[in-house]
C-alpha cells in the first residue's frame, strides 16, 4: 500500500477544520483561527482526575509540533509522557519503560506505525495503542484496528478528545470490581487477571477483544445493535460503526471453532449481533 507521509499542520485564515481546537492567542498578537494550539490547555481541557499512579504513555510521532502538542495536553492530564520521534526509538522506549499506553502515527518514517504497533505488541504484550492517521481513508482505518490498535484518531484533532480517548482505553483496562470470572460454552475470563480461555488454552486478545467478549459473556442470549456495542463496550456515544464490526470478526476468529460458520457469535440480520452459548456443542458446555 503505497503511503505518503502528511503531517497535522497550521491551518491558514478561515474556518478550522471540523474537529480541530483553534489556539489559544500567542502574545503579541492573535493566532489564526484552526492553527494548531501550542500554549497552556484551557480551562478544563483534561476532565480526568490524575490516578493515584499516573499511567505512562508513549507519544510516536515525527511532526515535533503534534508531538509537543499531544505531550503538554497529556502532561497537563497528569500522565507520566514519553516521546519518541520515529519506529526504532519507540520499539526502544517501550522495552526500558513499558507504557500503559502508546499513542502512535500512522505515518511514521522508514517503519510505519502498523509495524511498530506489531512488533511492540511481540516484544511488549498487549499494550493499548491509539493510532493517529492524517487520512480518513476506511482502509486505512481497519488496517490499524486488525493489527490490535483499540482506537484510532483522524487528524486533525481536538487534543482535548484525544486526552478523552486515553482516559476511556485506560479505564478499560481496570479490571472490574463487580465481576468475579465468567464462563460459557468453553469459555471463561478472569477481569481482574485480564486473561481469558477457550477449554484450558489462554486466548491472545487484545484490549477491546477481551472487553468485548466479557461483555458478551455477561449477556448471553440478547441481540445488541452495532451501536449498543460501541456504547457499552468502547463508552462512546459516536463513532465510526465499521470499529465494531471488525473486532467482531477478529474476536470470532479467536473464539469459534469455524469463523467462516460463527455458532457462538451470531449475526441478527437487521439488528446486529448476539452471544448464544447454548449453540455450543456438548463436549464444549459447561456445566
Amino acid at each position: 500500500m503505497q503511503q505518503s507521509h502528511e503531517r497535522l499542520e497550521p491551518a491558514g485564515p478561515g474556518p478550522a477544520p471540523a474537529g480541530a481546537v483553534p489556539a489559544a492567542p500567542a502574545a503579541g498578537g492573535p493566532t489564526p483561527a484552526g492553527a494548531v494550539p501550542t500554549g497552556p490547555a484551557p480551562a478544563g481541557a483534561a476532565s480526568t482526575p490524575t490516578p493515584a499512579r499516573p499511567a505512562r504513555i508513549l507519544v510516536v510521532d515525527d511532526d515535533p509540533t503534534v508531538a509537543e502538542v499531544v505531550t503538554g495536553y497529556l502532561d497537563r492530564a497528569g500522565y507520566v509522557v514519553d516521546r519518541a520521534g520515529d519506529g526504532p526509538a519507540a520499539l526502544a522506549r517501550a522495552a526500558g519503560h513499558r507504557p500503559d499506553l502508546v499513542v502512535l502515527d500512522l505515518m511514521l518514517p522508514g517503519m510505519d506505525g502498523l509495524e511498530v504497533c506489531r512488533r511492540m505488541r511481540a516484544d511488549s504484550g498487549p499494550v493499548p495503542v491509539i493510532m493517529l492517521t492524517a487520512r480518513g481513508d476506511e482502509d486505512d482505518r481497519i488496517l490499524g484496528l486488525e493489527v490490535g490498535a483499540d482506537d484510532y484518531v483522524t487528524k486533525p484533532f481536538s487534543p482535548r478528545e484525544l486526552v478523552l480517548r486515553v482516559e476511556s482505553v485506560l479505564r478499560r483496562t481496570r479490571p472490574r470490581a463487580d465481576t468475579g470470572p465468567l464462563g460459557a460454552a468453553g469459555l471463561t475470563i478472569d477481569p481482574a487477571a485480564r486473561r481469558a480461555t477457550k477449554n484450558g488454552t489462554e486466548l491472545a486478545l487484545t484490549l477491546r477483544e477481551f472487553d468485548l467478549l466479557a461483555f458478551f459473556l455477561r449477556h448471553p442470549g440478547r441481540a445488541y445493535g452495532r451501536e449498543d456495542l460501541m456504547r457499552e463496550v468502547w463508552g462512546w456515544d459516536f463513532g465510526d460503526l465499521s470499529t465494531v464490526t471488525v473486532h467482531v470478526r477478529r474476536l470470532r476468529g479467536k473464539v469459534e471453532d469455524d469463523p467462516g460458520r460463527p455458532r457462538l457469535i451470531q449475526t441478527v440480520w437487521g439488528v446486529g449481533y448476539r452471544f448464544d452459548p447454548s449453540a455450543a456443542g456438548p463436549a464444549e458446555q459447561e456445566a
